[in-house]
């Protein structure tokens, strides 16, 4: 439990459910809302207590779903505004709460405002887009050099209505809001505020960094560098994580302030003091993730400097918010190159580590990534940018250019289309061929299956203050491959620590007098004495007040 004055969400855990492929309630193929209402007892018994949706809106479905054309409907795949007000009740039931993804920096080109908008330069939503007129002779020429978020192209897209170019910061296809009109910013708050009297708890805010760019249009300037591995050949010093983005969280946090205790976890990129400014003081967004995790080093040193620094960087009562896997990016399993036990270990770390952890559907079981090559891509960012990539060299990159790879259906149990929709119907996307022993229903009835390793660790969690409200204090002087941290909440005085191997020699640790809560590989507490095999952890409790920890 958390402490009285503590917001809900300190203590919290996200599961983050890809709607389109978690369950397919009415055999088109498509996952639904109806489909997530259906296995809510599944994320129930998970553990989790906050369920993220992402968007399930009206929309062309040309990024299925992050391009949308009514904010305020739900998508006639996905079902209907009563599914919608229904799933919200539904999860509330079983104790959890509920955030919808927001994309607030862009609309679909078929949103009705964009039509309206790139038809002339003085019609009333002219002005609700950012526009600007081209450079050179014929004016055809982008306004600057601003690149888009993928880097490969510019931002800027010409409109032969306007004879202007328009912004689109992530897709050709997605144009930017302009929200220096305050009629944009107005009616984007009244969308807010249409959910929130719905009963939504918060919003995980897409690409929330880039939402309020220099008014000027001034070039950013030229610093060649490498961020979460995309080349970065100038810097997005007028584009990104600008000042006025940050007055911009005031803003929403105002807004959801109307209602009493709500979340805004923004997607934002940049080093840890940029990340921070978010939180401004408590009044900005509750909540940024954290994406060094997703990008991580199977490595004891690289976890032990990652989370030093964002201890140093998110102090209490500021939240660190850490995630191994989304919607984008490789599934965790691929990244460790397919070892169950070294999965299970980032699983001990995810969830007792200080901070929110965030879980990907299927990341609880292991789903890995289903190969699906270039030429059959449906991801619009694979399809426009990477087709032409030989694909002997597709297959041999570590991170996965085609996102439909990691989006795949959710694999309930061994039977056809594993149980995600129903037999004879072709989903949306192929199911992994590793459905037959990598499934909700086979793992559910083994003990020892990552599943279980998850459950366990999330009742764990939740059943200790030290662990989901504690500090943190990282255990120096541990053996070679050992990252361990100590977790104390003072109102209890309960203190827990975590002990991973991630080295290849078995290694001892002879802690504080303890008493084991959990762990994975084959760890062990013997006494005084914790032996941890490679690819293993475990978390034990305080039992009396010894010395501290250190190697042996």
């Amino acid at each position: 439990m958390n402490q009285p004055n503590e917001p809900w969400w300190h203590g919290t855990s996200i599961y983050q459910v890809y709607p389109r492929s978690f369950a397919d309630s009415d055999g088109d193929g498509i996952g639904d809302l109806r489909g997530i209402i259906d296995r809510l007892d599944h994320i129930a018994a998970l553990g989790v207590q906050t369920l993220w949706v992402s968007p399930f809106f009206p929309s062309p479905q040309e990024d299925f779903g992050y391009d949308i054309t009514d904010y305020t409907g739900v998508g006639q795949e996905y079902g209907t505004l009563s599914d919608a007000e229904e799933l919200i009740r539904a999860a509330h039931s079983r104790g959890m709460r509920v955030m919808f993804d927001l994309v607030l920096n862009h609309t679909s080109d078929q949103h009705p405002w964009f039509l309206r908008s790139k038809g002339s330069r003085d019609n009333p939503k002219s002005d609700w887009y950012i526009w600007a007129d081209g450079c050179g002779r014929d004016g055809r020429r982008p306004p600057n050099n601003w690149r888009s978020a993928l880097e490969v192209n510019s931002a800027w897209q010409w409109c032969p209505e306007r004879g202007q170019f328009y912004m689109a910061t992530f897709l050709p296809f997605q144009p930017d809001l302009n929200y220096r009109n305050p009629e944009v910013k107005d009616a984007m708050f009244d969308v807010v505020r249409f959910w929130l009297d719905r009963g939504v708890d918060g919003f995980r805010l897409d690409i929330f960094g880039q939402i309020m760019k220099d008014p000027q249009f001034r070039d950013n300037p030229l610093s060649p560098h490498v961020v979460n591995g995309f080349p970065q050949g100038w810097r997005r010093q007028y584009t990104e994580n600008t000042a006025d983005n940050i007055d911009f969280a005031r803003e929403l946090h105002d807004v959801c302030a109307e209602y009493g205790d709500r979340i805004l976890l923004g997607e934002v990129f940049g080093p840890p003091e940029v990340l921070r400014a978010y939180h401004a003081d408590g009044a900005g967004l509750d909540l940024v993730f954290l994406f060094d995790f997703l990008r991580y080093r199977y490595d004891a040193n690289w976890f032990t400097e990652t989370i030093r620094r964002f201890e140093q960087a998110f102090p209490s009562p500021m939240q660190p918010t850490y995630v191994l896997e989304n919607h984008d990016r490789s599934r965790t399993i691929d990244r460790v190159g397919g070892d169950p036990a070294k999965a299970a270990v980032l699983a001990v770390i995810l969830l007792s580590v200080r901070g929110v952890p965030t879980i990907y559907m299927g990341q609880e079981i292991g789903m890995s990534n289903t190969y699906i090559p270039l030429d059959d891509a449906l991801d619009p960012v694979a399809s426009r940018f990477f087709r032409r990539l030989p694909e002997f060299v597709n297959r041999r990159l570590r991170e996965r250019l085609n996102r439909d790879e990691v989006r795949t259906p959710m694999q309930w149990d061994g039977g056809p289309n594993a149980g995600f929709c129903p037999p004879g119907v072709r989903p949306w996307l192929p199911v992994n061929p590793d459905h037959v022993t990598v499934n909700v229903a086979d793992e559910t009835a083994d003990p020892d299956s990552l599943l279980a390793l998850y459950r366990t660790l999330s009742r764990v969690r939740r059943a200790s203050a030290a662990l989901h409200r504690g500090t943190l204090d990282l255990i120096p002087g541990l053996p070679e491959g050992v990252l361990g941290y100590r977790r104390t909440d003072a109102a209890s005085g309960e203190q827990c620590a975590t002990f991973a191997n991630l080295g290849r020699r078995e290694q001892e640790v002879r802690p504080i007098s303890s008493t084991l809560l959990t762990g994975c590989g084959g760890a062990t507490l013997d006494g005084e004495l914790i032996r941890l095999p490679p690819d293993s952890a475990i978390i034990v409790r305080r039992t009396s007040s010894q010395r501290s920890a250190a190697g042996h």
